[in-house]
């Protein structure tokens, strides 16, 4: 793991973990060891971060001057925590996980009002994890080829149950109670498609890139399905 993303991630944790947070549960967070996790509480302090607290007491983060200050209407903090408790309902841990951080980032730059607030917001979601087939691929690649616009070979299986390889254009995911579907331009077929992301039996990176083409072709199928009003085939 690269330096700076590792101790983001320990920023993220000790915003989000209650404190004082120990090294020996800030260690697994971070995925150090507790010698380097220690050297990278010293590096945060040098950068600025007031953490109090030392080893064998725990740690509190008192004030991060990376983060500006923000406000939020109290009505505007429910909403934000209701959307993050959703995320479980899509059944996508890494989207619940990033949730929950970003969620812990947004409430220690909140006045200590309005961080109490978010404490104790007054509305909960308890949807169920819904009844979707899990995806073969893995999803981190899937997203980071629709962020990165990098061209992507699978093999995908159609409803027909006809196997195919080809080479697509990643644009989008998309979650409903049943499917989780990717929106891709198909380079076999030279169209638009809808593809069934527990089909797609294997995803890899080309190394092609379609960049700067993503949002143009994510704006014409919209326009397309306002014309056509319904969606292309598989």
């Amino acid at each position: 793991m690269a330096r700076t993303d590792r101790l983001m991630r320990l920023m993220t944790a000790l915003r989000r973990l209650p404190a004082p947070v120990t090294a020996a549960r800030l260690a697994p967070e971070t995925g150090v060891s507790p010698r380097q996790l220690y050297r990278d509480i010293a590096t945060l302090r040098a950068g600025g971060a007031l953490i109090d607290g030392e080893a064998g007491l725990g740690y509190t983060l008192t004030e991060d001057p990376a983060l500006p200050p923000q406000s939020f209407s109290r009505l505007e903090i429910e909403a934000l925590r209701l959307a993050v408790e959703s995320l479980a309902g899509i059944g996508d841990e890494d989207l619940v996980h990033a949730g929950r951080d970003a969620l812990a980032r947004i409430v220690a730059t909140l006045p200590e009002r309005q961080a109490r607030q978010a404490m104790h917001a007054i509305t909960r979601c308890f949807l169920q994890t819904p009844d979707r087939p899990e995806p073969s691929v893995d999803l981190a690649l899937i997203r980071a080829a629709c962020w990165d616009e990098q061209a992507v070979l699978i093999d995908y299986t159609d409803l027909n149950g006809q196997p195919t390889r080809r080479v697509i254009w990643p644009l989008g995911l998309s979650y409903s109670d049943q499917s989780l579907m990717l929106l891709a331009h198909c380079r076999l077929r030279m169209d638009y498609r809808v593809f069934h992301v527990n089909r797609i039996a294997m995803a890899s990176p080309t190394g092609d890139s379609f960049r700067p083409r993503r949002v143009a072709l994510v704006r014409d199928y919209a326009q397309r399905r306002r014309e056509q009003g319904a969606g292309p085939g598989r």
